[in-house]
């Protein structure tokens, strides 16, 4: 389904009773995000913040559930679109046999000519109105958390052009709002935008840009999508929306943007200026992402519709409405990844606590030995894919939505011995953890059924022994709490430990090994002591943004130099004083507490139903002394 813009897509969830209205004054800094973060947890409604201080709503959330991604991209089920996906690429690779089968192809033809976009003469809606003398305090700009470097937008769809083919590139690269007229550029260095700016560098040109809010959510979601970079995102939309977009000119510079965004702030970068502090931000990780140098982008006009709408987002300890995003990219590319690259994948899930790219779970239709460990070099070498840190792959009937079989199967199949694999290469510029900035290492997690040639014997399950917590606790005053998980059937131990000396963790793993209290699991996993044992989710969500495996992953030896038949995972935050760790730490996301009271206050004049607490009351805990970054 098209939506003529964003209004016609905020309609369509009002009359689903999916939208929520606020006519009460609510601030963009910080307490729109606020109260986003609320509901968005909760798995509430979009919200439409109407009086905001400026000339324009705010829309946020409007893709927060699994039902409204659906809505966004006009099907009911996220796997239909993979499917409508499939049934072209097998048309177009099977050659006709006929004549009449030639025919045949011809209505499917004609379809995908009809979802490539197309420029259209003069001015588009979203130049109804044009600023010729640019001001950005005009927008409802957020800012997001308490420790942000100022406000930033959120939902950017950025329009750049190779200079040298006159490819399109479209992306989205946050934008830290410096004054009226300037904002940061954040586009990684793997990322397109960042390959066009290098070219206009050595052309010694500055690179025009546009900036593109609202319009069809397709936009929004086509900028998120890992295509190849001769795929046109705006075809992608194109073929999500079921017909093509229509392009205008910029005023000010000459790439071309859809007629029916909201807003379109145009200007360039100039990649001979020196390049600016940009930073911190509330990441998607859950963590600051801190200061570094970025482009700066000048603004030279911002157009809009008469009725635009701002649409904005808020990213931070997940769940959040990225995290829908991030299921429509896994169920639309698992089918192009499976057809084009590895026909043996069944299916795959990025869970919401690995941030899209530190967890992946695969399943795969296993043919022979190594089969698990060929599909991880594969993956790790597919496009963004290469971000990926944790990969587990599976096999047989297990369904991988169900975490509870995953675990089981990674009980039933895994010697940590034979079955654990490393790899390095790069990792997401946002990634903390990695001793290098942008460069690290990968765990992969053989847990399919093993044939006779992957094992060496075959080993029966042992009894797990009743271990004596108080025992541990007693023996080792550094341990502050234990959970383990042998009375669900696994051989998994969490550790919660009190960091006060170098060394500590394989230190302490040695003394309960040797002395015979925990060899009987097949992981374990040590935490830092201010994270609840009790939440499962946010102890995956912490380690996995916490490791580099190549560091923090490792099989103890015994003193005749035999290897346990055990995993551990240092998931503990690392320093320079007890981890040799010399890159800043991040701090999680939490907001003020002044801002929660200000949320708490207005909340029954906001119409927003039965109150919710604020999510960073929980998280708080995870704090440590300092602001975005974390002091030693």
């Amino acid at each position: 389904m098209a939506f003529k813009n964003l209004s016609h897509f905020i309609q369509t969830l009002e009359d689903a009773g999916e939208l929520i209205r606020i006519k009460e004054f609510v601030s963009p800094e910080l307490e729109i995000a606020e109260i986003a973060d609320r509901i968005s947890k909760a798995g509430g409604k979009a919200l439409l913040f109407e009086n905001t201080g400026t000339a324009f709503p705010v829309l946020i959330n409007s893709m927060g559930t699994y039902k409204r991604m659906c809505m966004a991209l006009g099907v009911q089920k996220l796997d239909e679109i993979g499917g409508e996906i499939e049934k072209i690429f097998i048309q177009l690779t099977s050659s006709p046999a006929s004549f009449t089968d030639k025919l045949r192809m011809l209505p499917m033809l004609s379809n995908i000519a009809s979802w490539m976009p197309k420029s259209r003469k003069g001015k588009g809606e979203c130049q109804q109105q044009i600023i010729e003398n640019p001001d950005l305090s005009l927008l409802p700009v957020l800012k997001c958390w308490i420790h942000d470097g100022g406000p930033f937008i959120t939902l950017p769809v950025v329009n750049t052009k190779d200079p040298l083919t006159g490819k399109r590139n479209v992306g989205m690269y946050r934008m830290q709002v410096f004054d009226k007229e300037t904002t940061g550029m954040h586009w990684h260095l793997h990322k397109n935008s960042a390959r066009h700016y290098h070219e206009y560098k050595k052309l010694g040109q500055r690179m025009p840009v546009s900036v593109v809010l609202g319009g069809d959510p397709a936009y929004t979601y086509a900028a998120t999508a890992p295509l190849p970079d001769n795929v046109d995102e705006y075809m992608l939309a194109g073929f999500l929306r079921k017909q093509k977009v229509e392009l205008v000119k910029c005023i000010t510079n000459d790439l071309e943007v859809p007629a029916d965004a909201d807003f379109v702030i145009e200007g360039y970068v100039d990649p001979m200026e020196e390049l600016v502090i940009e930073g911190p931000f509330g990441d998607h990780t859950g963590y600051y992402s801190l200061q570094d140098y970025y482009p700066k982008f000048h603004i030279t006009c911002i157009t809009h519709r008469r009725d635009a709408v701002y649409p904005a987002t808020i990213v931070g300890i997940p769940p959040q409405e990225d995290a829908y995003i991030g299921k429509a990219t896994e169920r639309i590319f698992l089918t192009p990844i499976r057809m084009a690259m590895l026909p043996e994948i069944i299916d795959m899930v990025m869970p919401v606590e690995g941030v899209f790219h530190n967890i992946v779970i695969v399943k795969i239709k296993k043919d022979y030995p190594g089969h698990a460990a060929k599909v991880m070099n594969a993956l790790w070498g597919a496009g963004q894919m290469m971000f990926n840190k944790i990969l587990i792959v599976v096999d047989g009937d297990i369904n991988i939505q169900n975490y509870t079989e995953v675990i089981m199967a990674v009980a039933d199949n895994v010697m940590p011995t034979l079955d654990i694999h490393f790899s390095k290469g790069p990792v997401d510029v946002l990634d903390h953890s990695s001793s290098r900035f942008a460069y690290g290492s990968k765990l992969g997690i053989d847990a399919t059924f093993k044939s006779a040639e992957e094992k060496y014997t075959d080993a029966a399950k042992i009894p797990l022994p009743k271990l004596k917590e108080a025992n541990i606790l007693q023996l080792f005053p550094e341990i502050k709490a234990i959970k383990r998980m042998d009375d669900a059937g696994l051989p998994f131990l969490l550790l919660f430990v009190e960091k006060k000396r170098k060394g500590v963790i394989r230190k302490l793993t040695v003394q309960l090994l040797e002395e015979g209290l925990v060899s009987h699991y097949k992981a374990i996993l040590w935490m830092d002591e201010n994270v609840k044992a009790a939440d499962i989710k946010d102890v995956v969500w912490l380690f996995a943004n916490n490791i580099d495996p190549d560091r923090d992953a490792f099989i103890p030896l015994n003193e005749d130099g035999s290897k346990y038949e055990c995993l551990v995972i240092d998931g503990t935050r690392k320093t320079l004083a007890f981890d040799d760790f010399k890159r800043p730490w991040p701090n999680v996301v939490v907001v003020d507490d002044e801002t929660i009271k200000a949320v708490d206050e207005k909340w029954a004049k906001l119409g927003l139903g039965e109150f919710i607490p604020s999510p960073s009351l929980k998280y708080k805990a995870l704090l440590f002394k300092g602001g975005a970054v974390a002091e030693e």
